[in-house]
């Protein structure tokens, strides 16, 4: 307002210097800008006006709707958030193989050997869960369904449903995802085709020092046929692992395992151990091009009825060499006695080479030579292995 009256006085100063003094020029100029002003003045104020009654307008319909425009629009953002959280990380896996058998009848040929669905979420600021389910030859079969707890006091860690368990290094992994197309024949005659899988608790524990140390405690059912024969009584895992970088390319891992439990509808205790070894060369420079493991597993088996049993071995040296980006070569040794009964030896050597197209796809091939009993087989595979999702071709 006051703007407004100093152009009014300024005005009609003007008016009346301009009836006094004859016209000039300039006055004229002076006189056009005022107006100009003030015309601009009115619309200004004519402006605010009008904002003045929308924000009101704005007010009254916050004040109707019991909220504030800003509280109602993070409630929208979140809302829609929440919706993405609710849905698990889900990933698929295809294992598709075919075998050439070069002596006798053929016994196999292509098949879907496996068709892998992973869940992952966190199911609160506490835990998370994994679920991974297989279809196998048309029957959908549970590998794993657990959630654990992390950040408990003391560096804890606990596994609570069904889980593939720490024994040795290998039996942790998803058989697609194993150097080669079958686990060590070791674990496949102890423990079964699918390997050592138990529902219970695991508690796992680590340290560091001189290395990283690891411990495991696992109580599941014992329910596995190659073990103990599908019994009903508690089994128990213990296993220590630990691991050292050497020097800035080079790490090595020893760990070590023993399995205890009881059948007594069979008369039946089985006590197993396990000393696994691994050592790896991987250069930071040149990680992406060159790679080299070597491991190894000894494991030692008594299956005791009636207060006596036999102690008997198997083991397993591989070796994996990365000769580029995407070719790995890779051999492994087998080398198993029979569990119990009769005694007797199976030997087998497997070369493989393995073709990375992507992260996403793997194409492998591996001749398996084996001898038992004096009889040797020969069997060429060709294993083709694919994913999509965000977890890929995921260890375990």
């Amino acid at each position: 307002m006051r703007t407004l009256v100093l152009l009014l006085a300024l005005a009609a100063g003007a008016r009346a210097a301009a009836a006094q003094r004859p016209a000039d020029p300039r006055v004229d100029s002076l006189l056009v800008e005022i107006r100009a002003l003030k015309a601009r003045l009115d619309s200004l104020q004519g402006r605010d006006t009008a904002s003045g009654a929308l924000a009101q307008l704005r007010a009254r319909a916050r004040a109707a709707a019991g909220g504030t425009e800003r509280g109602d629009t993070a409630r929208q953002v979140a809302g829609a958030r929440n919706l993405n959280q609710l849905n698990p990380e889900i990933s698929v896996t295809g294992d598709l193989r075919g075998a050439l058998q070069t002596e006798g009848a053929q016994r196999e040929s292509f098949e879907a050997r496996e068709f892998e669905f992973a869940f992952q979420a966190a199911l609160d600021p506490y835990s998370h869960t994994k679920i991974f389910a297989a279809i196998e030859e048309g029957e959908i079969d549970i590998e794993e369904a657990y959630f654990y707890y992390t950040g408990l006091p003391g560096r804890l860690r606990l596994d609570v449903g069904r889980y593939r368990q720490q024994l040795g290094e290998l039996n942790r992994w998803h058989l697609h995802a194993v150097p080669e197309a079958e686990y060590p024949l070791a674990l496949l005659t102890y423990a079964g085709e699918e390997g050592l899988i138990g529902t219970g608790f695991s508690a796992y524990w680590h340290t560091s020092g001189l290395g990283t140390h690891e411990l495991w405690g696992q109580v599941t059912l014992g329910d596995n046929e190659g073990l103990f024969e599908a019994g009903d009584r508690p089994a128990y895992l213990v296993h220590l692992n630990n691991f050292w970088q050497v020097t800035r390319a080079t790490y090595m891992q020893i760990g070590a395992t023993g399995v205890y439990g009881t059948n007594p509808d069979e008369g039946l205790k089985t006590r197993l151990g396990s000393l696994d070894v691994r050592f790896t060369w991987r250069p930071p420079a040149r990680a992406k091009y060159r790679e080299w493991n070597l491991r190894g597993e000894l494991l030692a088996i008594e299956k005791e009825r009636a207060g006596a049993g036999d102690v008997r071995y198997g083991w397993y040296v591989g070796t994996n060499y990365k000769l580029g980006q995407r070719w790995v070569a890779g051999a492994r040794y087998d080398y198993v006695e029979a569990p119990e009964g009769p005694f007797a030896i199976v030997r087998q050597v497997v070369p493989s080479l393995t073709f990375w197209q992507s992260e996403w796809v793997k194409l492998h091939a591996e001749w398996q030579h084996r001898r038992e009993a004096g009889v040797t087989e020969n069997l060429i595979v060709l294993q083709a292995v694919w994913s999509i999702g965000p977890h890929k071709h995921e260890i375990y």
